[in-house]
């Protein structure tokens, strides 16, 4: 692999690895932007700044560093947020560049991103709750709880029918891998048109192509499917009820599944970007009705407690807002590589838990141990910055 095509997955492990060598700095973090003179930083930010390595280096060869800035301007991405859990607390987070390219404002710690597909796994967090009240079953046809629309029956439904489980761990066979967004101030379709694929969706219709349960196949139109039982079920605005069983719960204090973004929420967001170099959205970013499948905004913090909640609950900590019942079959493999909501590797002290995002304009990753408290979250305001 070249060095300049290394993923963002890859590299944000890299910076992890910076991130949490050596000893803490006693000193209180950095909150700006831009560090003042003289201004103490934490020496594992500094390795960041600093300190970037490739995936692989040549024995004999002088050792290849990049600085994040120079990362940065050589992807054209304007502007980075990070935060690293160590030790099973957020350690650090920080803003790197600009909110927009070629302007001023400067990209915080309190900057919103388009999460993404990173929208997933915490409505998944959601659902789960419907699930351990009784209100759902994981294992139940979808269609008997769905009232405003019914998934069509198929060839491939006719032994096995669609369940929760399998929309959740990408294995029910549906098509639809993700969704474009819609311009801000455009009309937008509702979820069951989103289904159907009728005007003004812009979308394939969401419909079975394989046996349910025959294994992973990523589908964004499966998780709206669950988003529309959500909605059929609790009468729920999903925005609601994702903020009432997640966010407020896990302190997740500026993330938002609101679409389009309140006014509020905007004032310290992130525009999107396209391309090299780096062009601002038209109207600055998307809207994404299909909010569970791509719709919330947040921060790399916000995504750390999040993180550090599931670990709690993994590790058996029952006075959290997570249940570790529930937990535990989310970090269980459903449809290899993933649970419920995460994608999984490892086993045991080594099991780690992750998901990434890719918005227009936008690219996100967090990961994190379930038992070492060890973790992170990247965002950035481009989609030329995998890298």
């Amino acid at each position: 692999m070249a060095l300049n095509a290394l993923p963002l997955r890859l590299l944000a492990r890299c910076l992890v690895v910076f991130a949490l060598c050596g000893p803490a700095s006693a000193d209180p973090l950095p909150t700006t932007n831009v560090p003042a003179r003289n201004e103490p930083i934490d020496p594992r930010i500094a390795r960041v700044i600093a300190g970037l390595r490739p995936d692989t280096e040549t024995a004999g060869k002088p050792p290849v560093r990049w600085s994040l800035a120079e990362r940065m301007a050589h992807y054209n991405v304007p502007g980075v947020s990070i935060a690293v859990i160590d030790g099973g607390k957020i350690v650090w987070a920080k803003g790197f560049g600009v909110r927009e390219a070629g302007g001023a404002e400067p990209v915080n710690e309190q900057t919103l991103f388009q999460a993404a597909s990173i929208s997933k796994p915490v409505a998944a967090l959601g659902m789960m709750k419907l699930v351990a009240a009784g209100t759902l079953n994981l294992d139940a046809d979808v269609n008997s709880y769905l009232k405003s629309w019914t998934l069509p029956a198929s060839e491939f439904t006719e032994r096995k029918k669609v369940t929760l489980r399998q929309l959740l761990s990408h294995s029910a066979g549906l098509t639809v891998h993700g969704f474009a967004g819609y311009p801000l101030g455009s009309r937008l379709p509702t979820i069951p048109e989103i289904l159907d694929g009728v005007p003004p969706a812009i979308s394939a219709e969401v419909r079975s192509e394989r046996v349910p349960g025959q294994g992973f196949k990523y589908s964004g139109g499966g998780t709206t499917v669950a988003q529309l039982v959500v909605s059929d079920v609790t009468g729920k605005d999903p925005a609601e009820f994702l903020s009432e069983t997640v966010l407020v719960p896990l302190g997740m204090t500026f993330s938002t599944y609101e679409q389009p973004l309140p006014a509020k929420n905007a004032a310290n967001a992130a525009v999107g970007h396209r391309g090299a170099p780096a062009k601002a959205l038209e109207g600055k970013w998307r809207v994404y009705p299909m909010v569970f499948a791509a719709g919330m905004w947040t921060t790399p913090t916000d995504l750390c407690k999040m993180q550090l909640a599931v670990a709690r609950a993994a590790s058996g900590d029952t006075k959290g807002p997570l249940d570790p019942k529930i937990v535990k079959q989310m970090l269980t493999v459903t449809a290899a590589p993933v649970g419920i909501g995460f994608f999984l590797q490892g086993n045991g002290d080594t099991l780690r838990f992750s998901h990434g995002g890719a918005n227009d304009g936008y690219l996100s990753q967090f990961e994190a141990y379930a038992q070492r408290g060890k973790g992170f979250a990247i965002m950035i305001n481009s989609d030329a910055g995998g890298a």
